[in-house]
């Protein structure tokens, strides 16, 4: 089984074709089962939804001939297509506008860069830091976090940037839309979820 696959992104749509969130394979593979949710993808320019079954039929054509940028699984007897796009067929909630503060939307919206030293790293050499410490009052909110690497991180120590002679290279704010939402529409293989993410995004 892929790591790589298992680590990809799928795009959760309610009942009415609104993006909701973004959820792991695994999570998505559960709600199809459970027959709670439909596969959508772009065929010749068309959105084509399938269930379980047959998303399971159509894995085991697309898998003679894999296309770049798709993903796949080993299931018991072939090989699952990783889907992009999956709709809740019974959840029609629309998406509430906040967006949660949480360490993976902290990352995203920081786009996995030290925002000391600007370097890209992956996120087990990454940290989030608290711009003013909290041992000097610092809250812990979308204001005052930052994605930093574990050298600056340890560089700065429980100091401010001023105090620690370092440059913070971006004010931290609240994002509007969902970051995950927004950093996922570089990378091609999200390419299908443009249609259904906020124009401002």
């Amino acid at each position: 089984m892929s790591a790589s696959a298992l680590e990809s992104n799928v795009l959760v749509l309610n009942r009415f074709y609104m993006a909701t969130r973004v959820v792991n394979v695994r999570r998505a593979l559960t709600v199809l089962y459970r027959d709670c949710a439909e596969v959508i993808t772009l065929e010749s320019d068309q959105y084509v939804s399938y269930d379980f079954d047959s998303w399971c039929e159509l894995s085991r054509l697309t898998a003679v001939e894999k296309q770049p940028g798709e993903d796949y699984i080993q299931a018991v007897g072939f090989e699952l297509q990783v889907p992009r796009i999956v709709r809740l067929t019974r959840f029609d909630k629309v998406p509430v506008a906040s967006v949660r503060f949480n360490r993976k939307n902290l990352f995203a919206r920081d786009k996995h860069h030290c925002q000391y030293c600007g370097q890209s790293k992956p996120t087990s050499q990454l940290s989030l830091d608290h711009v003013v410490p909290r041992s000097l009052g610092g809250p812990t909110n979308w204001e005052n976090i930052v994605c930093c690497c574990l050298r600056c991180n340890s560089r700065k120590g429980g100091r401010t940037p001023q105090q620690a002679k370092m440059k913070l290279l971006s004010t931290p704010k609240r994002p509007r839309h969902n970051p995950q939402l927004t950093q996922a529409a570089q990378d091609p293989r999200y390419a299908c979820w443009k249609t259904f993410l906020p124009a401002a995004s």
